[in-house]
């Protein structure tokens, strides 16, 4: 049993990626909400573009930029070399790499190295374990939590909230009962900060104080805007029995597109932290359709610590081009801070910004 478990893991994940690059899953009914806001100009920055300074620090580690390599994948075959891949730009460029969902590395051993790889590969850049709320809620031995962060000498652990994913994937677990309590038990026993993480359906503010007093280090929102795993698994669904017959067409076209978007999910965040002191401390992670530096830009001055991205950084992989485009992104951010008279992130955490008329 346990080995069919994970060979149905293993197809599971390599579809996802095939489906993420090569079918159209990403919202169409809504956006990041990230093109509503505009920065205000300074025609006077006081500013040397080539000192402008591009590095930050997330939950304690000092990293190049303010970019995150989402989570992605691990667990199959071709997952190694992705993965290898990609924890070469983390060390190269020193910012955050989070593995896929490790489920796969708890349902036995094959393919354990498409994680392992990625601290081999990037020594000192913060690197993210990752499990599901299913799996949470379900309840997670000591063993196997250790079995999470030893296999990649992990800095810290992606809880990835996902309930409209589970509710269209075919084999979904949505028992999602008493999660918020075994979560608390996870980061009062753990040892490294928790982040929570949606999947593209994003985190409100209330969610957020529910996540936070569980004990969560940082709320990764995956906003709405960006991949819609609720069309990822309907793929999969109609591959797999030709029809849908489970929702009202009527309906569909709204639960595929469900969610919140990200800039919202930052305002949202944002106020909460500034009306509640005790929640000030709370990393903010912006993911959810980022695509580009100036994304990045507006997420910051949103209220993000950071950003992140999974699909984009995943197609730059496949063509040849992760390098390339994170310079790209670096160097969008950089015009940004320029153009609002930031010379570093903290400030540009103050420019101003403001919704388009």
């Amino acid at each position: 049993m346990q080995e069919t478990s994970a060979t149905i893991t293993a197809e599971r994940k390599h579809s996802h990626v095939d489906i993420c690059l090569n079918r159209p899953v990403c919202f169409d009914g809504q956006d990041t909400g990230l093109d509503s806001w505009r920065f205000e100009h300074n025609a006077a920055p006081e500013v040397d573009f080539a000192q402008i300074d591009l590095s930050t620090e997330f939950l304690g580690h000092a990293i190049g930029l303010p970019l995150m390599i989402s989570s992605m994948t691990g667990g199959y075959g071709d997952a190694l070399a992705l993965n290898r891949t990609l924890a070469e730009a983390a060390e190269q460029f020193r910012i955050p790499l989070g593995v896929g969902s490790m489920r796969q590395a708890l349902e036995g051993a094959a393919h354990r190295e498409s994680f392992s790889i990625v601290r081999k590969t990037a020594p000192s850049a913060p690197i993210f374990a990752n499990i599901g709320a299913p799996e949470v809620a379900a309840g997670l031995s000591h063993e196997q939590l250790s079995i999470l962060i030893g296999l990649i000498e992990a800095d810290g652990l992606i809880v990835h909230l996902n309930p409209a994913q589970e509710l269209f994937q075919p084999e979904g677990g949505t028992d999602f009962s008493g999660f918020l309590d075994r979560l608390h038990d996870i980061t009062a026993t753990i040892g490294v900060p928790v982040i929570a993480k949606e999947v593209g359906c994003g985190i409100s503010a209330t969610v957020a104080r529910k996540l936070a007093d569980a004990g969560v280090k940082a709320i990764d929102v995956a906003g709405a805007g960006g991949i819609s795993w609720q069309k990822v698994e309907e793929c999969r669904y109609l591959d797999r029995f030709g029809h849908e017959e489970r929702f009202s067409p009527s309906a569909l076209d709204e639960f595929l597109n469900w969610g919140i978007p990200t800039a919202d999910c930052l305002t949202g965040i944002q106020t909460l932290k500034r009306q509640n002191p005790e929640y000030g401390a709370l990393s903010v992670i912006s993911s959810g359709g980022i695509r580009n530096g100036l994304d990045i830009a507006k997420s910051i001055a949103l209220g993000a610590d950071i950003a992140a991205s999974a699909q984009h950084l995943l197609k730059a992989l496949h063509s040849g081009r992760l390098e390339e485009t994170i310079r790209t992104w670096a160097n969008d951010l950089r015009a940004a801070m320029f153009l609002t008279g930031s010379a570093t992130t903290t400030q540009l955490k103050h420019a101003p910004i403001y919704r388009k008329p």
